[in-house]
């Protein structure tokens, strides 16, 4: 690639975790993502390591930094228990599980509904649920696990762990690092050979087929949505520990966490006590279906299964109540924004109504939800949906997944934001338990938006699969 900018590697400053990387947006009708985290003292061995190279149309500057604050006076987790209990009991989804967590604590990790409409069972706490690409923060922070310790930088190149690795523009491969594969900035077209992904390829093939795949820019230079070519981070993992990606996730994530039900993969799935099958719209109802393996294939991009129980557990880790397993300096790296995804602004009413800016860090996104940070990401994948947020500044977590192709549980996201900021109740949701605080919206299927994120399914190509 000709003319290429000359890309400025990021520096952290005296070991201070409010030394953040936002960005400045491209345009002058969204404002800059603040970041509000408090500064505190850091140690050699939990210092962040230097962020990835940003793009210069993105400049880096310090943010604020703001008190944590408690939820409003209207947050009330029993209306968000009646809420996701009305969703299953008009079978606008089969199943239901949602984790809140708040200060450290867990308020509320619950089931809701049935795990299959053609076995019915219920689903509890410990039922689990295919995350798809809820999965991209496992592979965020496991790999900065291992920066920490050491055994491995963020601007490594990917090259040095997977020496045959192919692009089709010369060199670029050998260019790309590791933060930039964790960034959604390597450079592909988006969502390269996800349709081959859908047809079962294998993994290790369709990284061979990386070599013939258009190239949008060189590495580091734009921002263009993976699964297959996300995953190579995978492959970095087992090089710099000698641990396969899901073991050494299971051994340094979940398990120091207490992710019992937690696991990896299509057998991880099956061979758990209780979890959810996958459903489509069928007639006036909805049929179950077999899980495909094909997405588990990729598993740093989306092969993690979890229960209610277990997001919990991972929310009051990333909320940063867990510093023995992940450190506050790390999660502050992992959730600065690296790169601007302005379409992440259109979409669904909440997006369009709510954000003001929107980036991609580590394995998350990050959003200027009506003024307030939000750490965030969504999944999608045959049969499944999920969404989870952070934010720090009412120092809450929220997870809700659910077994069924519909949108209309992702409404109940923002309906739990805005209440904890303080916000006047909306539009997001056509279940009113609560009729002076909620009100109604009606479901109906967007498969093309620009901010759909879904990790493949029966019903979508890669034309419009776009991972979340």
């Amino acid at each position: 690639m000709k003319d290429k900018k000359r890309r400025h590697r990021l520096t952290w400053r005296g070991g201070l975790i409010g030394t953040l990387l936002p960005m400045a947006l491209a345009t002058s009708a969204q404002t800059p993502l603040r970041w509000n985290v408090q500064p505190a003292p850091s140690t050699a061995a939990t210092s962040p390591q230097p962020l990835p190279t940003q793009p210069a149309s993105i400049p880096a500057y310090l943010p604020p930094v703001e008190e944590v604050m408690p939820p409003s006076l209207d947050f009330n987790v029993r209306q968000f228990e009646a809420i996701a209990q009305e969703l299953v009991a008009n079978q606008r989804v089969p199943g239901l599980a949602m984790a809140i967590v708040q200060d450290g604590k867990v308020l509320s990790a619950r089931g809701y509904g049935i795990t299959d409409v053609s076995d019915a069972e219920p689903v509890d706490a410990h039922t689990v649920f295919r995350l798809a690409s809820l999965s991209k923060a496992f592979a965020g922070t496991i790999t900065g696990l291992l920066v920490n310790e050491g055994a491995l930088r963020w601007d490594s190149h990917v090259a040095d762990y997977m020496p045959s690795l192919q692009f089709s523009e010369p060199g670029a491969a050998q260019q790309l690092t590791v933060a930039e594969v964790l960034s959604q900035r390597v450079g592909l077209t988006r969502n390269a050979y996800d349709r081959d992904l859908e047809r079962n390829v294998d993994y290790n093939t369709l990284v061979r087929k990386l070599a013939y795949a258009p190239m949008k820019c060189a590495p580091g230079e734009c921002y263009s949505y993976q699964n297959v070519a996300f995953s190579l981070v995978g492959n970095v993992v087992y090089g710099a520990s000698g641990q396969f990606f899901s073991e050494a996730v299971t051994r340094r994530i979940f398990k120091p966490l207490g992710m019992n039900d937690a696991s990896y993969g299509l057998e991880g799935i099956e061979a758990s006590p209780s979890w959810a099958r996958p459903h489509v719209r069928a007639g006036g109802g909805w049929r179950s279906l077999t899980p495909k393996p094909t997405y588990y294939r990729v598993a740093p991009a989306a092969g993690v299964n979890a229960s209610a129980s277990d997001m919990a557990q991972w929310l009051v880790a990333q909320t940063g109540h867990r510093p023995d397993v992940l450190p506050a300096p790390l999660l502050a790296t992992l959730h600065a924004p690296v790169v601007a995804t302005p379409g992440e602004t259109r979409g669904s009413s909440w997006r369009r109504q709510r954000l003001n800016a929107a980036g991609y860090a580590i394995g998350w996104r990050v959003y200027d939800y009506a003024g307030h940070r939000v750490v965030y990401h969504g999944g999608a994948v045959q049969g499944y949906r999920g969404v989870i947020a952070l934010l720090p500044q009412r120092d809450l977590g929220v997870a809700i997944l659910w077994n069924g192709e519909s949108n209309q549980p992702s409404g109940l996201l923002p309906t739990i934001l805005d209440r904890a900021i303080g916000l006047p109740a909306h539009r997001w949701l056509d279940v009113d338990p609560f009729p002076d605080v909620l009100y109604a919206e009606d479901d109906q299927p967007r498969p093309n938006l620009p901010h759909a994120e879904h990790a493949g399914g029966a019903q979508t190509s890669s034309a419009n699969a776009n991972p979340r």
